[in-house]
């Protein structure tokens, strides 16, 4: 069990890398992973299923201990990023498959590994994960709802089926988690350091799958939508942290913010595109792209924020011993 969870450990601590190493490996060899497309949202309801177990009642006392930051995070979250795809899609003259897949990008609530990289930047961890549980639960609501809005320029979306993929794949997941979380405490405890492998393995399997799948198509369009979602990502963490500067959030929490909203539940996105929009089968290919930038964007984001958090501890440092 030890060493699992050393597995575990090092899985979860470095998923970027590891799903830049086998994105890179189904891309050049496609009959190694695309064959999990046909388990897209068995594998994101695994994974979210995964996510449900490490959650504790105690977990949703952020709600109501720290409600400013949290409907601050998740407005921005709601706001910038399916603003920002749409914008995007309109200014490149995006096809209907590849507009549609953007903004189902930019309309997915936080994903988990925002979690790990505000974690890793020194910022505010318990916030990031009250958010990311937050727009989750909010997600099967709101989600549908933008996309609706948002993507109808472009192709016909049922409202109805968006919200019955959502809570499928989703919000009865999550729950599930939670649920069995609370019937058996003790077992799911002794489990809880190899549980992020489980989500890892996956999300892994998810973003390499649809990677594998449409190798051809990321040869043939992948340059434009490689563009859109990189501006989509690095506005969305630009944007999150001027958000939380507005309201004046501390270096901690305005780094949570940028991050979770700048990272979002690519994995999502892959799902409801495969699931609901099959007549439109590029929509899963920037949920693919940007699963695997946002690890990169989000590592250089988290280096430059954590050096910055030590700066401004050693300045609040000097001027302590300066009052004194």
């Amino acid at each position: 069990m030890k060493s699992i969870a050393k597995i575990s450990n090092f899985a979860s601590k470095y998923i970027g890398i590891i799903i830049i190493v086998l994105s890179i490996i189904a891309f050049c060899f496609p009959p190694t992973f695309s064959w999990a497309t046909n388990y897209t949202s068995l594998l994101l309801g695994v994974a979210m299923f995964g996510m449900g177990l490490t959650i504790k009642l105690d977990d949703f006392k952020i709600v109501f201990t720290r409600p400013k930051e949290l409907l601050i995070g998740c407005f921005a979250q709601f706001t910038i990023m399916p603003l920002v795809a749409f914008c995007l899609a309109k200014a490149f003259h995006l096809s209907p498959d590849l507009a549609i897949g953007v903004i189902l990008v930019g309309c997915c609530p936080g994903g988990t590994a925002s979690n790990v990289i505000t974690y890793i930047a020194d910022g505010d961890t318990a916030l990031s994960v009250g958010m990311t549980i937050f727009s989750t639960l909010l997600a099967p609501f709101i989600t549908p709802i933008l996309v609706y809005l948002l993507g109808g320029s472009w192709v016909e979306v049922s409202l109805l089926a968006m919200i019955l993929s959502v809570v499928k794949v989703v919000l009865l997941p999550v729950l599930g988690g939670v649920l069995i979380y609370q019937l058996f405490p003790s077992f799911v405890e002794k489990i809880r350091d190899i549980l992020p492998l489980i989500s890892v393995v996956a999300i892994v399997l998810l973003i390499s799958g649809i990677v594998g799948s449409n190798a051809a198509k990321i040869v043939a369009c992948g340059a434009i939508v490689f563009v859109v979602v990189v501006l989509h990502n690095i506005c969305g963490l630009l944007l999150g942290l001027s958000f939380a500067k507005i309201f004046n959030l501390n270096y901690k929490k305005a780094t949570a913010v940028a991050i979770e909203v700048g990272m979002q539940n690519s994995g999502l996105a892959i799902s409801l595109a495969t699931s609901n929009f099959a007549a439109n089968p590029l929509a899963t290919l920037p949920g693919a792209i940007f699963s695997v930038w946002h690890n990169i964007s989000g590592s250089v984001f988290a280096s430059i924020r954590r050096r910055g958090a030590k700066n401004a501890n050693e300045y609040i440092e000097v001027k302590e011993r300066e009052f004194n």
